[in-house]
């Protein structure tokens, strides 16, 4: 009985020793994360475009028809083979209006009046400027009459005349001033030389 207890005492003590000699299990740590809100998308940001508001360009006058101008002389003056006069336009209408360039002038005679010789050239010294003529306003041109007795009588058959036919800038009626010259009656000659139109009486 003795040996058989003995027995069993060891058999108990083996598995106690087998049960012990097991590893305890490594212990696991937990990590806790926390989620972190994301940021709110950027809104764009949109620019509204700064609209600048201009007056618009005032508007430029018509041009000046003859039926509502006047032309007259002005001063006048004599130099050694050639005459200088002033031409004046003036505006009749109540509105204002523009001459811009060179008029076209002519001698003339006679009733119904007739033109007399070379038309005028243009006197390319002076540069086309826009004048404005203000209702009752004046512009004016300067005329250079040469002399007829200075070409030879091939060139210049001379002629009394007692009228200017003056015809305004980017016009085709003519206006007629009373003013006495001698003109050519045939022939080649160019007497008159005109300038372009001017602000002003031109005195």
């Amino acid at each position: 009985m003795k040996p058989y207890l003995i027995a069993i005492l060891a058999a108990i003590g083996l598995t106690i020793c087998a049960c012990g000699s097991q590893p305890a299990p490594a212990p696991t740590n937990t990590v806790t994360v926390t989620a972190q809100p994301s940021a709110p998308a950027a809104t764009p940001q949109t620019s509204t475009p700064t609209v600048t508001s201009s007056s618009p360009a005032a508007a430029v006058p018509a041009g000046c028809l003859t039926r509502y101008l006047a032309a007259s002389t002005g001063l006048s003056q004599g130099t050694a083979g050639s005459v200088f006069v002033v031409i004046r336009f003036k505006n009749l209408n109540n509105v204002p209006c523009t001459l811009y360039g060179f008029p076209g002038v002519a001698q003339a005679k006679g009733l119904p009046i007739k033109n007399i010789g070379q038309p005028s050239t243009e006197d390319k010294s002076t540069a086309r400027e826009l004048v404005t003529l203000q209702p009752g306003g004046f512009a004016n041109s300067t005329l250079k009459i040469a002399d007829a007795g200075n070409f030879p009588m091939a060139d210049c058959t001379p002629l009394t005349v007692h009228w200017l036919a003056v015809i305004p800038p980017n016009q085709t009626v003519p206006l007629f001033i009373h003013y006495t010259t001698v003109a050519c009656k045939a022939g080649s000659a160019k007497l008159l030389q005109v300038t372009a139109v001017r602000p002003g009486n031109g005195g």
